[in-house]
């Protein structure tokens, strides 16, 4: 890279490498939060944090995180940060880029002997990707109060989520009182984990909203019978509505997926009874995951969906119970301000850059839900994620946490003259 930037690309390479060499045998990159391995990664980290100088703990929510005092401590604490564990099979650089970029902004500001005037800290969240036990963003949610109480009983390997909180250095009790007032503004550098940079050979993309995620289940009811006597014209296979419907939703989200925001639709589970091959098909339960940057799609496409499905009960002479929605978040806007001292900062390093919407869930949805915070991304090769095959420039990540590094010096001034006139530009 022929930029002259403030941080150290090898450095950034070198602790990339280190932790993709912690990974389960035969199955690269693979560090699932709980496991010894993840304690391993962040071992790693830990370390290479202290040798930057930052003062490391582990939260309630068993976060690791890594501090730098600023000049002016009360003004509150801008943070930095993403996740280390991995989904399997696929994590050499989804979360840890953005672990390892928020780390290179720390040494690259001590390199420099800058002080901030307020705290830094970069954070290792716990469990952003589904974990163990069938929930995701456990360390983003815990650091700000907001894990459901009762997620602490789900158990997996026969203890509780409570327990492996507590095993990786938590204080599961405290979760329901944790807050963080303190918190100033955060931002995350993540992998795009789609084509969009790639393709239109761009260098960040700054992050207007991470989109809504929608869950809705459906059921389909038709008539068991043998499928070798029952003539065709008397049956009522479930399994045919629900192969329409999926064909359905997809040309839906299709068209939807045309307006300006960001939306798609995916049937990602699919459970058919009796599942035998000479019986016709009685049940169906397939599983919808729908994600939408503007909420209105959203419930544009629940609209269209409730009434679709009593006309293909009535086409296919079938049962379909209402849709219902399992789980059901918002969308989170980024920042406009730290949006502005994104786009700023790309501008002073020379990056090319364009707004987008992330389809995927990231930590900073939640973060943002008690601080301003914004996130950009870096290309990856053919957008491919949660794969072996995933891969980002080395590059590019560093152009990144330049990126990074120029909007902190930014906020810190920024936030500090909101502090002393009493304005915020978010």
């Amino acid at each position: 890279m022929s930029r002259n930037l403030p941080v150290d690309a090898g450095r950034i390479a070198g602790d990339i490498e280190a932790l993709a060499a912690i990974t389960e045998p035969g199955h690269p990159w693979t560090r699932r939060a709980f496991t010894p391995l993840f304690l391993e990664g962040r071992a790693y980290i830990e370390a290479q944090m202290k040798a930057a100088g930052l003062e490391t703990r582990i939260d309630a929510a068993g976060n690791l995180i890594g501090r730098r005092t600023g000049r002016k401590p009360w003004l509150g604490t801008i943070m930095l940060g993403s996740h280390s564990d991995t989904v399997p099979d696929g994590g050499r650089f989804d979360g840890i880029a953005g672990v390892i970029s928020a780390l290179e902004v720390a040494r690259a500001l001590s390199d420099r002997a800058i002080e901030l005037d307020h705290d830094l800290e970069i954070v290792d969240f716990l469990a952003e990707e589904v974990s163990i036990f069938g929930v995701s963003c456990i360390g983003s949610r815990g650091m700000t109060g907001q894990l459901p109480e009762a997620w602490l009983s789900r158990v997996s390997d026969g203890r509780d989520l409570a327990e492996a909180i507590a095993e990786v250095g938590g204080t599961p009790g405290v979760l329901a009182q944790q807050k963080r007032p303190d918190i100033a503004g955060f931002l995350e550098l993540h992998i795009e984990q789609g084509p969009v940079l790639e393709a239109e050979r761009e260098d960040i993309g700054i992050v207007t909203a991470i989109s809504g995620i929608t869950r809705i289940e459906i059921a389909v009811e038709g008539r068991a019978d043998h499928a070798g006597t029952t003539p065709m014209d008397r049956r009522a296979d479930a399994l045919v509505a629900a192969a329409q419907l999926v064909l359905d939703i997809r040309n839906a989200a299709a068209e939807l997926a045309k307006m300006p925001g960001h939306f798609a639709a995916t049937v990602g589970e699919f459970r058919i009874e009796p599942n035998a091959a000479n019986v016709v098909p009685s049940k169906v339960a397939l599983l919808i995951d729908g994600r939408a940057e503007i909420r209105a799609d959203m419930e544009a496409f629940c609209r269209w969906l409730d009434g679709h499905v009593e006309k293909l009960a009535d086409a296919y002479g079938v049962t379909i119970k209402p849709p219902s929605r399992v789980s059901d978040n918002l969308p989170t806007p980024g920042d406009a301000g730290l949006l502005s001292t994104l786009e700023a900062a790309c501008i002073r390093v020379g990056a090319k850059h364009r707004r987008m919407a992330s389809g995927a869930g990231h930590d900073t949805a939640w973060i943002a839900k008690v601080a301003p915070a914004a996130m950009i991304f870096v290309p990856c090769r053919e957008g491919r994620s949660h794969s072996a095959d995933e891969w980002a420039d080395n590059d590019d990540i560093a152009l990144g946490a330049a990126v990074l590094f120029e909007a902190v010096r930014e906020m810190d001034k920024d936030l500090t003259r909101e502090k002393a006139d009493g304005t915020h530009t978010g």
